[in-house]
């Protein structure tokens, strides 16, 4: 028996004191391997098997280790093995906010951009190096866990159809064997792109919390005419690329739903906390059309499940709300950018983009909705909010300002966004850089009493960290969480500090002040 895949955790809640996570493996035997988990007062974990997958000339069968480890006063290194291999994760105290590592972007859009990159896998040992000094609890991976855009040249049958003209090819019908091959695609993506040596470590001894983007399924998912999106061969690719993301990413079976899934929704968002932390992870693709990212209906349910959230100055409150957009809410306006397209390479790709983004015209009302929404859950539950997003390849530090609270709290008034991208993904070229940085604009009245900016970096004079680069988040003091961005081209982390609701800090400027300060001081 041989381990073709994994061991993969996953986060499955923090219940009355247990801290549950799972183990996958996927093997090349219809026998479960034998998990171990060594550690006091731990039950026997429970083993399920979640799927059987094709990968290469092999039948994969997938297993799921479900595991409960009680959560004391003193963080716990819990230790588990796999046929023989071991492996160690970290348990926070009970009821304290998590340490986070937040990353995206994890693969290539292109063979040109794989090859031109020297040492693809750098930051993931960055993570385990810090990992290994300050374990983290979770790690948070914003979208774009595999990159499947490669499935257009692989398999000749489907570069064929996109040969055709739209009209054909919308009206075309796959063969059963294309869809076989689509679907035994999916399923060996992640084999053959998740046991790099690196990232299988990180996956192995950090409980990951995942969401897709639109090269988990092919880029630009969502964002294509109607007929498109709705056509024969789009509608097999997005469900085999959906059946392997729950597969591997959520780690569910065919007929399960994720522990953590937000009730009343039939995607995949999730909702939970931890501490006095919450983490919101709305599914932004499944249902996402040209004029609609999520459903009314999804939304709902989104608004239903933030309202149960009790009081920061309740017990068992959240202080700290982290909302996980796989596309920044805040970025430029890039009507500029269109209207300039033909001046950049890559110009396809680019529009593909363009479409995708918040700051698309189609979705800017929906946008709005949903700042309002988060604003007022601020305000309600004096819950700091904040924004995790990746997606466009470069750091970045987004604030939302709101002038129509009547709360004294500028903390409660002032949402911040994180940007992080990519782990593995190359920045953009330098020319879009330049116009990111020096062109497009960076500030935007929303509403009445409501504006948007990207701010500097915090410590610099520019907006863009324009290398590959992921995100530590640090609770300290007085229930603050420390940002850290590590860059690959610098030796010490970008620092911004993100205060709770209730804590009174002075009026924003329009443009930040540096932070001077490291993770240990908060």
């Amino acid at each position: 028996m041989a381990t073709k895949l994994g061991p993969v955790m996953g986060f499955r809640g923090a219940i009355k004191g247990v801290w549950n996570v799972s183990v996958l493996v996927a093997v090349d035997a219809k026998n479960a391997p034998k998990l171990t988990l060594n550690t006091n007062e731990a039950p026997e974990p429970k083993v399920e098997k979640i799927g059987t997958v094709r990968a290469g000339r092999a039948d994969l069968t997938v297993w799921r280790f479900d595991c409960a480890i009680k959560q004391s006063s003193k963080e716990l290194a819990a230790k588990y093995s796999v046929d023989g291999e071991e492996w160690t994760f970290t348990v926070p105290p009970l009821n304290v906010a998590p340490r986070m590592a937040y990353g995206s972007c994890n693969g290539f859009s292109s063979l040109k951009l794989l090859k031109s990159t020297r040492d693809p896998h750098a930051l993931w040992r960055d993570v385990l190096e810090k990992h290994a000094g300050t374990p983290f609890h979770l790690l948070l991976l914003g979208g774009d866990q595999v990159y499947s855009d490669g499935i257009w040249e692989e398999l000749r049958p489907l570069a064929d159809w996109a040969a055709l003209k739209t009209e054909e090819g919308i009206e075309c019908k796959p063969s059963q064997a294309l869809v076989r091959q689509i679907k035994e695609y999916y399923e060996e993506l992640y084999p053959r792109r998740w046991m790099q040596t690196d990232l299988r470590k990180a996956f192995a001894t950090i409980p990951t919390v995942m969401m897709w983007d639109d090269h988990d399924i092919f880029d630009g998912w969502g964002s294509y005419a109607k007929e498109l999106q709705e056509c024969y061969v789009y509608k097999a690719l997005f469900a085999a690329a959906r059946d392997a993301f729950a597969l591997y990413q959520h780690q569910v079976g065919a007929a399960e739903r994720h522990p953590l899934a937000i009730p009343g929704q039939d995607y995949f968002s999730l909702g939970f906390q931890v501490g006095s932390t919450a983490i919101l992870v709305p599914d932004m693709r499944s249902e996402r059309r040209e004029d609609q990212v999520m459903s009314p209906p999804t939304w709902k349910a989104v608004y239903e499940w933030l309202d149960q959230l009790p009081d920061a100055e309740k017990p068992g409150g959240a202080k700290h709300l982290f909302v996980m957009s796989s596309i920044p809410v805040v970025y430029p306006d890039f009507q500029l950018l269109e209207n300039a397209l033909g001046l950049f390479p890559g110009r396809q790709e680019l529009e593909d983009d363009l479409r995708d983004h918040w700051t698309s015209l189609p979705h800017r009302q929906e946008r709005l909705r949903l700042i309002h929404r988060l604003l007022a859950f601020s305000e309600a539950k004096q819950c700091r909010v904040t924004i995790l997003s990746g997606d466009v390849h470069v750091g970045a530090v987004g604030v939302v300002r709101s002038e129509r609270s009547s709360s004294t709290s500028v903390a409660v008034k002032t949402m911040n966004q994180l940007t992080s991208s990519g782990i593995v993904h190359p920045a953009p070229p330098g020319m879009v850089l330049f116009f990111l940085e020096n062109v497009a604009d960076k500030i935007s009245n929303d509403d009445s009493g409501v504006s948007s900016q990207l701010i500097e970096i915090p410590g610099t004079h520019y907006h863009f960290l324009g290398s590959r680069n992921w995100l530590a988040l640090h609770p300290g003091q007085e229930m603050r969480y420390w940002a850290n961005w590590h860059v690959e081209t610098e030796k010490f982390p970008y620092i911004k500090v993100v205060h709770p609701a209730n804590f009174e800090m002075p009026a924003p400027k329009l443009s930040n002040e540096a932070i001077v300060a490291t993770p240990s001081s908060g």
